[in-house]
C-alpha cells in the first residue's frame, strides 16, 4: 500500500452516490496557484433548494433557491468562504464566522474550533469541516478540520486538526460522509490526497461531472495566483 499515493479526485466520488459537502485546499501542479474547491449535496428538499452566491468581496454564502421552500435555515444557510488579511476561510456552516471572529481577534484557526462542535442534527451529527489558507511571502501553507460526534448520542466532540505544507501539484480533501446510509457514517480518518491541475476548468469539470447527479447542488472553485494575487473563480448552480 503506498501512504503516498496522490488520488485523482473524480475516482474518488465518481462510485460514491452521497459524500455530503466536501472541501479541497491545494496548489496547482505548476506551483503558481493556490487551490481550493467547496461543494455541497442534499438528499431533503430543504436541503437542495439552495444555491452559492459570490458577493462583491469574494464571500461566498449558500442562499434559498426558492424562499417559499425553506423549512428550517438554521444548518443549510450560511457563509461557506470569507477572507480576513491574508487567510481564507471556508467551512461547510456558521463556523465560517466563529473562524472569522476568532482570527480576527487574536486566537488561532484551532482555538476559534473549539468552541463549536458537530451539528445538532440527529442521527446523523453531520460533522463540521473547515479550512484555512494562510498566504505569506508569495506562498501558503493551509490547516483542515474536522469536529465530530464522540458517539453514537452526540456525548461529546473529538476535534481533529490537520496543519499542511503546501505542495505542488497535491491537494487534500475532506468531506462529511463516507457514503449514503441511515444514519450516514461519517467520514473516517485523514483528509485524502488528491491531484491538483493546473486548468481550473479542468478541475471544476472533474469536480462537478463526478458527483452524484441527483444529489449534487452546488460547486465553487476558486484559483489564486501567488506572485500577483489575481483570482479566478468557477461557480456551478443545479438550481438556477
Amino acid at each position: 500500500m503506498n501512504v503516498y499515493k496522490i488520488h485523482d479526485i473524480g475516482e474518488l466520488i465518481k462510485d460514491n452516490s452521497y459524500v455530503g459537502r466536501g472541501i479541497v485546499i491545494g496548489k496547482s501542479a505548476d506551483g503558481k496557484k493556490a487551490v481550493t474547491a467547496y461543494f455541497i449535496m442534499g438528499r431533503s428538499e430543504n436541503s437542495r433548494n439552495r444555491v452559492f452566491i459570490e458577493k462583491d468581496n469574494g464571500d461566498v454564502i449558500t442562499a434559498p433557491f426558492d424562499e417559499s421552500k425553506v423549512e428550517d435555515p438554521s444548518l443549510i444557510i450560511y457563509s461557506a468562504i470569507r477572507s480576513y488579511q491574508n487567510n481564507l476561510i471556508v467551512t461547510n456552516g456558521d463556523q465560517t464566522d466563529t473562524i472569522y471572529d476568532g482570527i480576527s481577534s487574536g486566537k488561532c484557526f484551532f482555538k476559534s474550533l473549539k468552541t463549536r462542535e458537530f451539528e445538532p442534527d440527529a442521527p446523523n451529527l453531520t460533522p463540521r469541516i473547515s479550512g484555512m489558507l494562510t498566504f505569506e511571502d508569495k506562498d501558503f501553507s493551509y490547516k483542515m478540520s474536522i469536529l465530530k460526534s464522540a458517539d453514537e448520542q452526540g456525548t461529546a466532540c473529538n476535534r481533529y486538526l490537520f496543519d499542511y505544507t503546501a505542495l505542488a501539484g497535491m491537494g487534500h480533501f475532506i468531506h462529511t460522509y463516507v457514503c449514503d446510509g441511515n444514519p450516514i457514517p461519517t467520514f473516517q480518518g485523514e483528509p485524502e490526497r488528491v491531484a491538483i491541475p493546473n486548468d481550473i476548468d479542468e478541475f471544476t469539470s472533474t469536480l462537478w461531472n463526478n458527483l452524484n447527479e441527483n444529489n449534487k447542488i452546488s460547486l465553487y472553485v476558486r484559483y489564486i495566483d501567488l506572485a500577483d494575487g489575481s483570482v479566478e473563480n468557477r461557480m456551478i448552480n443545479k438550481n438556477k
